[in-house]
């Protein structure tokens, strides 16, 4: 079995070769964003997932307009081609995938391994720079099948119940149980419950990447997830706590599984948990 749709992803060996190509532009979207300035992909240009993609004050997404007069700051076109890659096993590089789809840009690439492949494998950094003309970009069709919102999952739950939907919790099992509210190694802030969205599975994220952070095969992947009872023909909602690590499971499922119907839950647990008069669960239920 192979990956739905394989020109998504790209090696290292890939982006080597093309990262000077004139239809192409790199992004470095990182946890860490210091760590751009250490060294990066030579011609990358590094993004910063929350001053560069979240409004200011209200808390969601900039506008359209917004977006595009990013995308013509960086040199990017409708028709450019983004790759893109980060920390973190690409964590925010999949934030920045799925936002950027989200927001109609169609030509997407993800390195498959990201940053601590590239580095490991000795290829070249940088702390150089790049500078790229302004780029003219008009404003696509947002993608609204590809976000879920809070009331998105509260009518989602009768589909979990009958049969005809999913919800993935990637997060680690002991932020699935509800012991801990952020990743272990984490400050345990941001939240005031610990749980999960009741029906959901835990299928924690780092279960589809090996241990030099590319994907697992897509033989692999299906397994897992079907172990789980999450299936193409049901609707599925992905959720982590910000977003970043559901963004990489919908990645899996969407584009290396080819599951026809994901959303990812960018609230996720810092809004469910906080949130007044919606339901959680706690511990591992059986078969979760």
């Amino acid at each position: 079995m192979n990956y739905a749709h394989p020109e998504v992803l790209v090696s290292t060996d890939w982006v080597l070769e093309h990262h000077g190509d004139a239809n192409v532009r790199v992004l470095e979207v990182d946890e860490d964003i210091l760590l751009y300035d250490t060294g990066h992909i030579p011609g990358s240009q590094k993004v910063d997932w929350q001053g560069d993609f979240w409004d200011p004050i209200i808390r969601e997404f900039i506008q359209p307009t917004e977006f595009a007069a990013l995308m013509e700051k960086l040199g990017i076109s409708n028709q450019t081609t983004v790759v893109l890659y980060g920390d973190k096993n690409n964590w925010w590089a999949a934030y920045a995938f799925w936002f950027m789809s989200y927001n109609g840009h169609q030509n997407l690439k993800l390195m498959n391994g990201g940053r601590i492949k590239w580095a490991e494998e000795g290829k070249p950094l940088t702390t150089d720079k790049p500078h790229y003309p302004k780029a003219t970009y008009t404003p696509g069709q947002r993608q609204a099948d590809l976000r879920a919102f809070k009331d998105d999952v509260l009518k989602h739950l009768e589909r979990v119940k009958g049969g005809k939907g999913a919800l993935v919790d990637v997060r680690s099992p002991a932020e699935f149980s509800g012991e801990k509210t952020h990743m272990p190694e984490y400050p345990q802030e941001g939240v005031l419950r610990g749980g999960h969205i009741p029906g959901a599975k835990s299928i924690p994220w780092a279960q589809t990447a090996n241990p030099d952070g590319t994907f697992k095969s897509a033989d692999q992947l299906k397994a897992l997830y079907e172990g789980k009872g999450v299936t193409p023909d049901k609707e599925v909602i992905a959720y982590c706590r910000i977003a970043e690590r559901s963004s990489h499971s919908w990645f899996v499922l969407k584009y290396l599984l080819g599951f026809p119907n994901v959303k990812n839950y960018d609230g996720s647990w810092t809004e469910w948990g906080n949130s007044v008069g919606v339901p959680i669960e706690k511990g591992d239920p059986a078969g979760s």
